[in-house]
Formats: structure tokens, C-alpha cells, sequence
């Protein structure tokens, strides 16, 4: 397909969309040592905790550290700053302050002469700028990234050495650590100098400096990885901690916003030396717990080429019906979206096999890259990964996974939904078909050739919530899955697949024996170990060697690959990352044989994965480090009871207000950032607020969540939309535009789950309203299943069509300007009639008429609401029907 993206087309239009550099050379060879090294700690850490210890044959034990949680969050933030000052650039050259200032030379020039001393000092000034940190090709690492990532190593190997002098400043002040003359006389010279010109170098303590230089190069890193516009919001609350003072207690309005007095001791030992708030607080302990190696593992099953499958089995299932293209780009970029967390690299993974053939079926270039877009960024509501925003609920809220992933899974399929009505829509009204069998491969020959890939899925939901065992614990079970399974396909073929599959049967049934026999494994036992002396019940034997299998399968299928390394593997099909990564590596290697070398490919798939997952993970925890600050300020600083009040003022106490206006600031400041970013700010300034309402805190978490998702898709700064139109070579606006309006019931559905937590799945129980996930007694209980859960659901299911029949403006016929107006208030009132309802009796509220409390109210606005849909449907069908004998007519008498 000529217009079809290639794997290196989309990389570069990730690149340029996110502002990487295209590493060459030997500092590509740095970047992905680092990077992988980066999931080595972070592997280490979901499978054996802070401990580093192995045990050796005959050495024994040996202990290299254990490390305190601090110590781990700045070496993960660490390894996130040396990889963004390598992957991206300190400045190309072509910004609004680089522009201006390279205006100086040529207007000295033009004035006084180009041999004139002014010229040629300015001319050498401006070689030097641009050698020490200009990169305007995104090729070259400059003199201050090697500098900004000394300055990273040397904060983290003072947190990793001198932690019994960084614990005691905890208690009593960075003042009392040793000064940077003391810990490096050699310095001296230099501190006095520095000191001398005004700046007490010399007072300070090495770990204030230390703090101080961190917490600059995170907002470095926020501005090359972010952008500006995040990092000046950070630098602001640094700047409001220092001098917050200043605002006057008795100012209307933000006099509420002033604050005791704080030095830059206290706001960087806040900052950089705690693990409650700021740069290290919890946002980078979910960061180092969950959020990264579920990343790596979206980064497995990627390589291993389950993206490609995804799509294919999308449009397999899909391609033939009505409008097949669309339909099935909104199923390939749920399944992407179960791997990846990013808008941007969902958009452009699908994007570019599924806008080329939306195009083609008739879709115009905004409506296929609109389509595209909206489903992208839905992967991020989309249970169980979510993106990274599902884990920080978590730690938020302190409500089990298994609780949000449940919670959040009605209004995300709700989501899905409600853009496959549109696009269906759209192709009825465009006579819009389906793809030719030609050009669609089978749905059960595809789905039998690579059933495997939802295996780690349904091992991680069974882990979530059918085990119930903990995210770290579940993510690293199937991220072994994913390996094993990988291994085992490598290794199959129809050669090799009875002995590969005897050999694990018949190494699994002696390490149940020998469990059963002597309560140890296999290799314990021939290695002397006795065991217990009672052997385990078969049953608990059993579980154990479950336990053990992944393990088995993973080194059976490496010895296979060993021994018969050029034989074939008809089953696996890796990305093309891994393929391009393994010929590069065979290239270097001066073997290129080695590139058909079944262990090396594997090795390779290994090594890229544990690559890409880095790169990708290194964007969220610069966010995650940067976002921490904001929480931080307001905690050191005590504004989070005055800000509580002054939105509570604001709001005039009105939930709806509140609400929009929660709604505004969520697609506001997430324009352009990740939605992690933008949830943890929202969450730490109008959190509590709206929980004081009454609202249950995950409803709040989880609105907060959806208007920041938008923010991707919602003009000006759509950057998912902007993705896809690169893809669909369209209108960036106009692509933006229509991509939000098919994810209007995106903006719709978290107001109705707010004020009816039973589209949550939420219910209220006892006398103070305690919240929790309903269970099978409540689904018995029909005197409030049917009411608060069922209809509500079926509400906004229906109202989604009503939705999309006022967007598109077509059901059965089309739809006249005033009917649609009515489907859009119909859809209001199936969807989530309170709003309405709220708004109303706000409204009456301040012009001092009497209100009434919602009471049945949900339930007869509903009610209205169908009625009014059944009959707007039911017009519109009589009038297709009408159109169409009158054209049969027409025809006839023809």
C-alpha cells in the first residue's frame, strides 16, 4: 500500500512529534546500555525487592545493597534524567529565544562590518553557544548533556553513599551536612570564587546544592521532554513556595493563598529529600512500583509482535461489515491501547495501516484521522492498564486495583461505544462498505495461528482479580509469561515440538514428584538438599510447580533454541524493531548469519523490549518527578485547606459548577502534556474539593482522569489528532475539531457517573455512605440493582446513539438541524438526566425561587428521555422508508 506508513515512517513521526533525537554510533550504543540497564533495576525490583543479593555455589550469599525507598526512587528518576538528556535535545536553534538571539550577529555585522572586533567576538560567542548546546539536526549530544547527566550521577551516588549523613538532615536540616569544600577539598579554590561574586557557596551544605541542582534538572528535563509550558507551571509553585509570603492575609479573594514564610533549605529538603511529596514523593513511588514494568510489559508483548496481530484480528472480525475500516481501527487501537499508554505512539501504531484504508473505503482525510485519534486516546480509560493513570488512582485513593479496573470498565466500553455508533452512522450516511475478502485475512485461521498473545492478558486479569495478588507481584508473573511463552514459540515447529513439549511435561511431573516425595524441588534434591523430610500434598505440590512453570517452559525452550538455532519458527512473527535491531547487532558482530539465528533473535527481542520500554517509560517518569513538586509545594506550604475553600468559594457551592470548572482546567492544562500529568495536578488542587461534596473519591479520581484524556484530542494543542492528520495528510484543526466531537460522550458520561456512582458500579452502604464495588448481593437486590445500576447503564448506552445522531446528524434518514438539537437533549437526559437537573435548581437557587431534592427525579427524567428518543428514532425511520419507495418508484417508472 503505497500510502501505508512504514515501521520507519512512523518512528520518525513519533520522533518529530515528541522532539527526539535519532541517535547514531556509539551514543546510540549508550542510550539503549542505559536504557536497558534502567529495566534490569526495575525487573530486579518486581521480583526481588530493595535487596541486591545473590547466592553463588560455593561463595554463598552475597549482599551488595539494600537499599532505603528514597535511594530507589532517585536512582529510577536518575536513569530517567540521563536518558532524557540523550534522547532529547537541549535546544535546536529554532525557538523563540534562540530565533532572536541569533538575529545579534548578522545586525552586528550589517553594522559594524564583519572584520570588526564587536563582529568577531559576538561570531566566536555564538560558536561556542552552539557547540556547548545547540543540536539543530537532533543528532549530536552536546558538551551540557554530558555535563547536566555528571551532575545526575553525582546526586544519585551521594544518595547511594551518604545516607546515614542525608537521614540525619531529614531530622535536623540540610544546614547540618557537610559543606562542598568538605567533601571535595580540591573545590575550594572554586567554592571561595563563587562565594567571593555574592553567591554563599561556601555556607551551603553539599546536599543543599546537590537538592537544588536536581530539582533544575528536572525542570530541564520537563522542558526538553514536556515542554516549556509544564515547566514554568512547576518553576511557578517553586517560586510560590519561596515567596508566597508576600500575597496579604487580608487580600479578597487570594488572600487565602498566603503562606508562611519558607527558605530554600526547607523547599529542597522538601523536594529532592522526601518520599512523601515533591520530586521523589508518591507519584515516583507508583512510578518504580507499577507504573514501569507494566510498560515493559506493553513493551514484550509489543516486540513479540502481538500490535500487528492485534490489528489484523481487528480487522478480520470487522473489515467486511458497514463502514469495516473505521470499526475496526476502534477495536485494533483498544487492543493497542491495552498495551501502550501513550495517545501519540496508539495513533500512529494503528494509524498507520487503518487511516490509508479508511481513506480508501470512502472515509474523508479528517473523519479517518478523527477516528483514529478519538479511539487512540481512549486506551487510557481502557481497563486493565489504563496508561499509568490507573496505578496513581490506586495510591490516591487506596482502593484496590481490582476495584478500579472494575469501576472504570462500564464508561470506557461505554467510550468505545459510543464512536463505533458514530462511525457506523457516518458510513450509512456515506454508503460507506466494507473491505473485499481479498484483502482480509480469515478471523479463525488468524485467530488459531496466534491465539498466544492474549494469553498474558487473561494471566494478568487473572492474577488482578481472580488471585487478587498485588499489581507488582501480577505484572511480574506475566511479564515471565510473556518470555516463556515467547521462548516456547520460538522454539516450536514441527520438528521440534514433541520433544520440546515432552521435555516440560516430563520435568514438571518430576518436580512434582519429587515435591511430593521429599517437599523440595528436583534440583535441590540432587544437589544433597534433603528437603523437609515430609513431602507436600499433592495439591499444594501442584500449585508450586504452577508456580514454576513459566521457569521450566523459558529454559526448555532456550536449550532448544541452542541446540537447533537455524531451524524454523512458523508461529512467531516479532516486530520490526526487534528484526532491524538483531541485522544491526549481526552487522556489528561481523556475522550476519546470526541474524537467522533463532537464540540470537530471541536475545534480541529480549534486549529491544527491555530498549523500547525505558524510552517509553522515561517520558512518564519525568512527568511523575516534575508533577511530585506541585503536591510537594502545596503540602510544605500548608495551602491545601485555603485552596480546598477558595474552589469551594468559587463554585458558590454548586457541584455542577465545580464540576465544569474541573472539567475546563483538566482540558486546559492537559493540552500538551500527558494525562498523568495533568490528573496528578488536578488531583492535588481540586481533589478534596470535590469530595466534599459527598462525591465518592474514585468517581472524583476517575472524572478528573476522562477531561484529561480529552485534552489529547480537544483543539488547539490536540497532539493525538495532530498525529493522525500527519498520517492522514489533513486539516490539523479541522482533524481536531471532528476528533473531539466523536469523543463527546467522552465529556458527557464522567458527569453521569459522578452524580450516579451505579454506571461505576459504586454504591454507598452503612450510615456514613462508605463506597465500595457492589457484589453479587447487590445484583440480587433488584429494588436497587434494576434502579440505580441497570437502567442507569442502559441509559447512557442508549443515550450514545441519541449522541451520535446529533454529531453525525444521520439515523435511518438524515437529521434535520432542529431534530438534532432534540436527540442532543435526549441524549442529556438518558445519559445523565441530575446534570440537567442540578443545573436547573442551581439556576432557581440564585434567583431565589424554591428547590427540590432529586428524589425519582433520575429515574422520570430517564424515562422522558427514552420516550422522546423511541419517538425522534422511530420519525426518521418512517421517513427513510418513505425515501427509499420513493425511490424504488422512481426507479420503477424509469
Amino acid at each position: 500500500m503505497s500510502d501505508t506508513l512504514s515501521e520507519q515512517e512512523q518512528e520518525e513521526l513519533v520522533q518529530e512529534l515528541e522532539h527526539r533525537r535519532d541517535l547514531r554510533g556509539v551514543v546510540a550504543v549508550i542510550a539503549s546500555a542505559i536504557a536497558i540497564t534502567f529495566s534490569a533495576f526495575q525487573i530486579w525490583l518486581a521480583a526481588r525487592g530493595f535487596i541486591f543479593q545473590v547466592t553463588l555455589p560455593v561463595v554463598g550469599e552475597i549482599r551488595i545493597a539494600a537499599l532505603q525507598l528514597l535511594q530507589v526512587n532517585a536512582v529510577h528518576v536518575i536513569f530517567a534524567l540521563l536518558l532524557s538528556f540523550l534522547l532529547f535535545p537541549t535546544t535546536t536553534g529554532n525557538g523563540f529565544l534562540s530565533r532572536r538571539l541569533g538575529r545579534i550577529v548578522p545586525a552586528l555585522r550589517e553594522r559594524f562590518g564583519e572584520h570588526s572586533p564587536v563582529t568577531r567576538v559576538a561570531a566566536g560567542m555564538r560558536r561556542v553557544v552552539r557547540w556547548l548546546m545547540v543540536d539543530p539536526n537532533r543528532r549530536r549530544v552536546t558538551p551540557v548533556d554530558f555535563v547536566m547527566m555528571a551532575i545526575a550521577i553525582l546526586a544519585v551516588w551521594y544518595m547511594l553513599t551518604d545516607f546515614d549523613e542525608i537521614r540525619g538532615m531529614r531530622a535536623l536540616g540540610l544546614g547540618f551536612g557537610r559543606t562542598t569544600s568538605e567533601v571535595y577539598p580540591f573545590l575550594s579554590p572554586v567554592v571561595d570564587a563563587i562565594s567571593a561574586i555574592g553567591i554563599p557557596l561556601n555556607e551551603a551544605s553539599y546536599a543543599f546544592v546537590l537538592g537544588a541542582l536536581g530539582v533544575l534538572l528536572v525542570l530541564e528535563a520537563t522542558r526538553r521532554v514536556l515542554g516549556l509550558y509544564l515547566m514554568i507551571i512547576v518553576a511557578s509553585f517553586i517560586v510560590y513556595a519561596r515567596w508566597g509570603y508576600l500575597i496579604p492575609l487580608d487580600a479578597p479573594i487570594v488572600g487565602v493563598l498566603s503562606i508562611p514564610p519558607l527558605d530554600w533549605s526547607s523547599i529542597v529538603q522538601n523536594l529532592w529529600y522526601n518520599t512523601e511529596n515533591g520530586v521523589f514523593g508518591i507519584p515516583v513511588t507508583v512510578s518504580v512500583r507499577f507504573i514501569f514494568i507494566f510498560i515493559l510489559f506493553g513493551a514484550f508483548l509489543e516486540m513479540s509482535g502481538a500490535g500487528q496481530w492485534f490489528i489484523e484480528l481487528a480487522y478480520s472480525a470487522t473489515g467486511q461489515r458497514k463502514g469495516g475500516p473505521a470499526k475496526a481501527s476502534i477495536l485494533a487501537s483498544g487492543f493497542m491501547g491495552t498495551i501502550s499508554g501513550s495517545s501519540i505512539a496508539n495513533t500512529v501504531t494503528t494509524g498507520a495501516f487503518t487511516i490509508p484504508l479508511m481513506k480508501r473505503s470512502g472515509y474523508r482525510p479528517e473523519f479517518a484521522g478523527a477516528v483514529e485519534a478519538s479511539a487512540s486516546s481512549g486506551g487510557q480509560i481502557l481497563p486493565p492498564v489504563m496508561g499509568a493513570a490507573a496505578f496513581l488512582i490506586v495510591e490516591y485513593t487506596l482502593t484496590p486495583f481490582r476495584d478500579v479496573i472494575m469501576a472504570a470498565a462500564i464508561p470506557a466500553v461505554v467510550f468505545f461505544f459510543g464512536v463505533w455508533v458514530m462511525v457506523h452512522l457516518e458510513a450509512s450516511k456515506e454508503n460507506i462498505g466494507g473491505l473485499a475478502d481479498s484483502k482480509i485475512v480469515g478471523f479463525r485461521p488468524h485467530l488459531l495461528r496466534g491465539w498466544f498473545y492474549l494469553v498474558p492478558l487473561i494471566l494478568l486479569l487473572h492474577y488482578l482479580i481472580i488471585e487478587r495478588l498485588s499489581i507488582e507481584r501480577a505484572a511480574w508473573y506475566t511479564l515471565v509469561a510473556i518470555a516463556a511463552l515467547i521462548a516456547l514459540i520460538a522454539a516450536y515447529n514441527r520438528t521440534s515440538r514433541v520433544p520440546l513439549v515432552g521435555t516440560i511435561v516430563g520435568i514438571s511431573a518430576l518436580q512434582f514428584a519429587s515435591f511430593v516425595t521429599a517437599g523440595v524441588g528436583i534440583v535441590s534434591l540432587l544437589a544433597g538438599g534433603g528437603g523437609t523430610g515430609t513431602g507436600l500434598a499433592p495439591l499444594a505440590a501442584l500449585n508450586v510447580v504452577a508456580g514454576q512453570l513459566g521457569w521450566i517452559i523459558l529454559a526448555v525452550s532456550l536449550v532448544t533454541l541452542l541446540l537447533r538455532p537455524h531451524a524454523d519458527a512458523p508461529l512467531l512473527d516479532f516486530d520490526g524493531q526487534v528484526d532491524s535491531a538483531v541485522a544491526k547487532g549481526a552487522n556489528v558482530l561481523r556475522r550476519p548469519r546470526l541474524a537467522d539465528n533463532r537464540g540470537f533473535q530471541y536475545g534480541g527481542f529480549v534486549l529491544t523490549s527491555m530498549d523500547s520500554g525505558a524510552r517509553t517509560a522515561t517520558t512518564v517518569v519525568i512527568a511523575v518527578a516534575a508533577a511530585g513538586v506541585i503536591p510537594g509545594v502545596i503540602s510544605v506550604s500548608g495551602l491545601g485547606p485555603n485552596l480546598t475553600a477558595l474552589i469551594q468559594t468559587v463554585s458558590g457551592g454548586s457541584i455542577v459548577v465545580l464540576l465544569v470548572l474541573t472539567a475546563i482546567s483538566s482540558i486546559i492544562l492537559g493540552m500538551g502534556m500527558p494525562t498523568t500529568v495533568t490528573y496528578i495536578i488536578l488531583v492535588s488542587m481540586l481533589g478534596d474539593a470535590i469530595a466534599g461534596f459527598g462525591i465518592p473519591i474514585l468517581s472524583a479520581h476517575l472524572f478528573i482522569l476522562y477531561f484529561g484524556v480529552i485534552a489529547d484530542i480537544t483543539p488547539p494543542v490536540a497532539v493525538a489528532a495532530y498525529a493522525a492528520s500527519g498520517i492522514a495528510k489533513s486539516d490539523q484543526f479541522q482533524t481536531g475539531v471532528e476528533a473531539f466531537s466523536l469523543s463527546l460522550n467522552k465529556a458527557i458520561v464522567p458527569f453521569a457517573f459522578v452524580l450516579t456512582p451505579g454506571i461505576l458500579l459504586l454504591r454507598g452502604v452503612g450510615t456514613g455512605q462508605e463506597v465500595r464495588v457492589i457484589g453479587v448481593n447487590d445484583v440480587t437486590n433488584l429494588g436497587y440493582f434494576v434502579p440505580d445500576v441497570l437502567i442507569p447503564v442502559a441509559g447512557v448506552f442508549v443515550g450514545v446513539v441519541a449522541l451520535g445522531a446529533t454529531v453525525i446528524g444521520y439515523l435511518y434518514a438524515d437529521v434535520s438541524r432542529a431534530d438534532r438539537a432534540w436527540f442532543a437533549l435526549t441524549a442529556l437526559l438518558l445519559m445523565a438526566p441530575l446534570l440537567l437537573f442540578n443545573t436547573v435548581t442551581s439556576i432557581l437557587g440564585l434567583v431565589g425561587l424554591p428547590t427540590v431534592e432529586p428524589g425519582s427525579f433520575d429515574l422520570l427524567l430517564r424515562a422522558v428521555g427514552a420516550v422522546a428518543f423511541g419517538a425522534l428514532a422511530l420519525k426518521n425511520r418512517r421517513r427513510a422508508d418513505r425515501e427509499a419507495a420513493e425511490e424504488r418508484g422512481t426507479t420503477e417508472a424509469a
